[in-house]
């Protein structure tokens, strides 16, 4: 069982976000949405932050989920592909 700090893309930052949202475990990580968190951290923090952090989400999810490391710009097309749609914009709270 890997720790969020042994996934591929978790660096100190993300530690932080996973922190803020409120993620400890891998296990807690993998039942997520990458959508929800970065709507989520937005709010929590009051500030509106950049949308490669979905990028980042959607890559550890799906590590977290299937064991299987990518690299976070590999998830970039399908979240463009998110914000053409108006699936995915920044937090209005």
């Amino acid at each position: 069982m890997k720790n969020l700090i042994d996934l591929k893309n978790v660096g100190k930052a993300t530690l932080e976000d996973l922190a803020v949202l409120g993620i400890k475990s891998v296990d807690e990580l993998a039942c997520q949405d990458p959508t929800f968190l970065f709507h989520k951290l937005e709010e929590l923090t009051c500030k509106k932050h950049d949308f490669c952090v979905w990028d980042v989400f959607a890559a550890i999810i799906h590590e977290a989920k299937t064991g299987n490391p990518t690299n976070w710009w590999e998830w970039t097309k399908g979240r463009k592909e998110l914000q053409k749609k108006g699936a995915l914009k920044h937090f209005n709270g």
